[in-house]
């Protein structure tokens, strides 16, 4: 118990160098590229939060809500999609395929709202429908890879990059032709009913019950892991796997799901995104999401209840990177390297020299 309490309080003394050291270096580029350094710094730092303004006519009221809404959005579909890395983070498997997963996931979950209430089903068991149907086929999807490895021998790095542009133009083909609105003017389905559409929480944003779910699936993940056979094996299966296989732990079998359970995870994003956010799939959803939430995992060191935390931190950086952009002289290649550089600097904290964190180890 005292080797975990000296070993987590020498993170978090690794951890806030690493910030100090980032915030330092981010400060000094900008210094270099701009006139106006401690303003586009600010901006930075503090773009994403509400302002409070004060009228005579109104009285005190909320600003900015929309780019603050827009952070909670973002940390939402990142928590989920860096739950998707992290188990199969966990059991050494480098599975790439949140992304694929994702796309699939949202178009299973539009289809079924599309066409849930034509078979005479009732409205309230519409929702619940979709969701289902989203995690089942995020599930399915994730198999694929790890029984690929199971059973081929094949590299799940390859072959869940394979399996991202497979599902990825398989949902622009059935987006396009087969669920197009023909009367919006341009590729997309339409306008989900409104019993499959998660109800808004704050006014002007997209920021939906979903939100509630995210400590429900963080602390799933967190119990499959600590408290159920399955995450034995799979946390055996990632730090001994000689081990596992001489103790004869089903290794196979722990790979599999680990993937399989990430993809679950990485449907309820696309959940979020179909049924939350756009309420509605354009053909032209952009993908690459799936890797910002293996950063996320990466920020969180793969362990769940810190997850939500890593992916509010990449959100707010992200959309204050955003305003410092529009808002200051800075060009948006220098924001870039800044947030790259804060973002490194976070992750690598164990490369920091011990005397600046006052750790010996």
């Amino acid at each position: 118990m005292m080797a975990q309490t000296q070993e987590a309080s020498s993170h978090a003394r690794r951890l806030k160098a690493a910030v100090g050291a980032a915030l330092l270096a981010g400060l000094l580029i900008t210094a270099l590229v701009s006139q106006e350094p401690l303003r586009a710094y600010l901006i930075l730092l503090t773009g994403a939060l509400p302002e409070i303004g004060w009228s005579a006519e109104q009285g005190w009221q909320l600003h900015r809500m929309v780019r603050f809404g827009t952070v909670i959005e973002d940390a939402v579909t990142l928590t989920f999609l860096g739950l998707a890395v992290a188990l199969p983070f966990r059991a050494r498997q480098f599975s790439l395929g949140a992304d694929g997963q994702m796309f699939l996931a949202a178009l299973a979950a539009a289809a079924t709202s599309l066409f849930w209430l034509r078979t005479g089903a009732p409205a309230w068991m519409l929702l619940p429908a979709a969701a289902c149907a989203a995690i089942m086929t995020g599930f399915a999807w994730g198999l694929l890879p790890g029984l690929l490895k199971l059973r081929c021998g094949a590299n799940e790095m390859v072959t869940s990059l394979m399996l991202n542009l497979i599902a990825v133009q398989f949902y622009r083909l059935a987006v396009a032709d087969w669920m197009a609105d023909p009367s919006a003017g341009y590729q997309v389905t339409p306008l989900l009913p409104e019993p499959a559409v998660f109800s808004t929480l704050l006014e002007h944003t997209n920021v939906t019950t979903l939100l509630f779910a995210v400590p429900l699936a963080v602390a799933a993940a967190a119990l499959l892991l600590k408290r159920t056979t399955l995450g034995y094996e799979i946390r055996v299966t990632g730090s001994a796997p000689a081990f596992a296989l001489q103790a004869g732990l089903p290794v196979g079998r722990a790979m599999v799901l680990s993937i399989a359970a990430g993809g679950a995870f990485a449907a309820l994003a696309g959940l979020h995104i179909s049924n939350g956010l756009l309420k509605r799939l354009p053909v032209d959803l952009n993908p690459g999401l799936g890797y910002d939430g293996l950063l996320v995992a990466l920020l969180a060191r793969n362990e769940p209840r810190a997850i939500p935390w890593a992916a509010l931190f990449y959100a707010y950086l992200r959309t204050g990177a955003q305003a410092m952009e529009r808002g200051t002289d800075v060009s948006r290649e220098t924001v870039l390297v800044i947030q790259a550089l804060i973002i490194l600097f976070v992750v690598a904290d164990r490369l920091l020299p011990a005397r600046w964190t006052g750790s010996r180890t």
